[in-house]
C-alpha cells in the first residue's frame, strides 16, 4: 500500500549502543522501548531513518565463528565483513520489527524497511597504515604469529590479556545504498540502515570488495544526513547534554555549540576520545557539510523533547 511521508522535518538518528543489549535476547527487550521513542517522533509526523552501533554483535559473531572454527574442526572462519553484514542483518530485523508493531499499536499506517548497508573507504586512509580496533577472540602470541602468516591480518597485543586481531577504522567517503535509503524514505518508509557503519568497502575496477575494517557509525550517519540534506542529524547516547569539565566541580551542561566552539573544547581536551569526541566530531563533519542543519546530542529518552528544543546540546555550523 502506498504511505504518506510525514509533514515534519527529515532525521537522521544514530542510536548508541544503551539502546541495544549484549545478547539478542536482552536486545528484543530493549528495543521496544527504544522503537516507542521512534515512533513517538513518527507520530509528530518526523520522517526517520535510523542508524545503529554493532560493536558488541559484531564482536559476539566474530568470536562465536573464531571459537566454533577452531574448536570444531568443521565451522568456517567468517570474514569480518560478513560478520558485519549479519550484526545489520539480526539488529535491523529487530530494530525494524519493534517499530513495526508499535506503529501497528497506534493505528499509525506507515511501515518499516531494513536496508543491508555498504561503505566505501579509501584505501589511501591513514588509518589501514595503523590498524587499532580490536576483534575477535584473544590468542597467545604464537597462535596470533602464526595466524598473521597465514592471512597477512594484523595482530596485538590487548591490555596484557592476550593477542586478538585489529582492524582500522577508516573515514567513510560514500553510502553504496544511499539511492535506496532516500527512495524509500521519500515513499514514507522508517528505514533502518548504516548499521555500524556500514560493511567497509574498496570500489574497484572490478566493482565492490569488502575490506576487514570497522566504520565509526556516528561518522557514517553524518555522512548518510549530509548526503541526504536531512534536517537534523541526531545521535543519542548515554547523558541529556555535553558537558564540559565532565565529572568535575564546574561541570557544566551544554544546550548549544557552534562549530568554532565545539573545536575550541576539543582542543581543550573536553571530550574523552573513546566517547563524546567522536561524537562531537561527526556532527561537525555534518553541519560543516551541511551547514542548512543541525545536530543534537542528547539521550534516547529526551529524543522527541531535543527535536522540539526543549533539552539536548544543539551544534550549528
Amino acid at each position: 500500500m502506498p504511505y504518506a511521508k510525514g509533514e515534519g522535518p527529515s532525521v537522521v538518528i544514530a542510536l548508541g549502543g544503551n539502546a541495544l543489549g549484549n545478547t539478542p535476547q536482552e536486545q528484543l527487550e530493549l528495543v521496544k522501548n527504544t522503537a516507542k521513542h521512534i515512533v513517538d517522533m513518527v507520530g509528530d509526523g518526523v520522517n526517520v531513518v535510523v542508524s545503529h552501533g554493532n560493536g558488541p554483535q559484531v564482536g559476539m559473531i566474530n568470536n562465536a565463528f573464531a571459537y566454533a572454527a577452531a574448536n570444531d574442526g568443521k565451522t568456517p572462519e567468517m570474514p569480518f565483513p560478513e560478520a558485519g553484514a549479519m550484526s545489520q542483518g539480526y539488529i535491523g530485523y529487530q530494530l525494524s520489527q519493534a517499530i513495526l508493531n508499535d506503529l501497528k499499536a497506534r493505528g499509525i499506517m506507515r511501515s518499516t524497511a531494513n536496508v543491508i548497508t555498504q561503505t566505501v573507504v579509501s584505501p589511501d586512509d591513514p588509518a589501514f597504515q595503523n590498524p587499532t580496533k580490536p576483534v575477535g577472540a584473544f590468542m597467545t602470541e604464537e597462535e596470533a604469529k602464526a595466524k598473521a602468516a597465514e592471512t597477512g591480518w594484523t595482530f596485538k597485543e590487548d591490555a596484557g590479556r592476550g593477542w586478538r586481531q585489529v582492524v582500522a577504522s577508516p573515514k567513510p567517503q560514500r553510502i553504496v545504498e544511499f539511492d535506496a535509503v532516500k527512495d524509500l524514505m521519500d515513499a514514507g518508509y522508517i528505514v533502518v540502515s548504516t548499521g555500524g557503519g556500514g560493511v567497509p568497502v574498496f570500489e574497484t575496477e572490478d566493482g565492490y570488495e569488502g575490506v576487514p575494517a570497522v566504520i565509526d557509525k556516528d561518522r557514517s550517519s553524518a555522512k548518510l544526513a549530509a548526503d541526504f540534506g536531512a534536517d537534523m542529524l541526531v545521535i543519542l547516547t548515554a547523558v541529556e547534554k555535553v558537558c564540559i569539565n565532565f565529572n568535575k566541580p564546574d561541570q557544566q551542561e551544554l544546550s548549544s555549540m557552534t562549530v568554532a566552539e565545539a573545536r575550541k573544547y576539543i582542543e581543550e581536551g573536553q571530550f574523552a576520545p573513546g566517547s563524546m569526541l567522536p561524537k562531537v566530531e561527526a556532527c561537525i563533519e555534518y553541519v560543516e557539510a551541511y551547514p542548512q542543519g543541525k545536530a543534537l546530542i542528547t539521550s534516547l529518552e529526551c529524543a522527541a523533547a531535543g527535536l522540539e528544543g526543549k533539552t539536548g546540546t544543539v551544534i550549528t555550523a
